[in-house]
């Protein structure tokens, strides 16, 4: 594809992030999650119990994407949906035994994907880490207002 020598950072930088989330996806099927119910899984396994306002934040997502993704979890049995007992009208989200396993597994996935792919580079990854530091206060502040 010579005319990618043509493309903005920002183009080619949403490309191979696409690209990333399809073969992610296609492998993950197999568990039955997408790589945003990968992410998710990953955040309730290390923060702990949370509102879905915060997963959304936590996740770097509109609180309607996060919605879809917990209802789809939830139906899967991955994680559940709990009454917060200092707000009745609040739920808090916490992961299941079996969305641990799936978790687990997606690892193992994640591993074999990356590797495979030549996607760990160092440099890469610093360049990555970056872009979302410099980026991700910015939106969560935006996120923050509005709400």
């Amino acid at each position: 594809m010579p005319e990618m020598n043509e493309w903005s950072t920002s183009r080619l930088l949403t490309t191979a992030a696409r690209l990333v989330d399809h073969a992610w996806n296609e492998r993950l099927l197999g568990i039955g999650i997408t790589h945003a119910g990968y992410t998710t899984l990953g955040v309730l396994s290390r923060e702990g119990t949370m509102t879905g306002a915060k997963l959304a934040l936590a996740v770097h997502v509109q609180a309607q994407t996060i919605g879809k993704t917990i209802e789809k979890l939830e139906r899967q049995g991955f994680i559940s949906r709990i009454r917060d007992t200092m707000d009745r009208r609040s739920q808090r989200v916490t992961i299941t035994a079996s969305g641990t396993e799936a978790l687990i597994k997606a690892e193992n996935i994640e591993r074999t994907l990356m590797a495979g792919e030549g996607l760990e580079s160092f440099e890469l990854r610093a360049l990555l880490r970056g872009i979302v530091g410099e980026l991700a206060p910015q939106r969560q502040k935006l996120v923050a207002a509005a709400v």
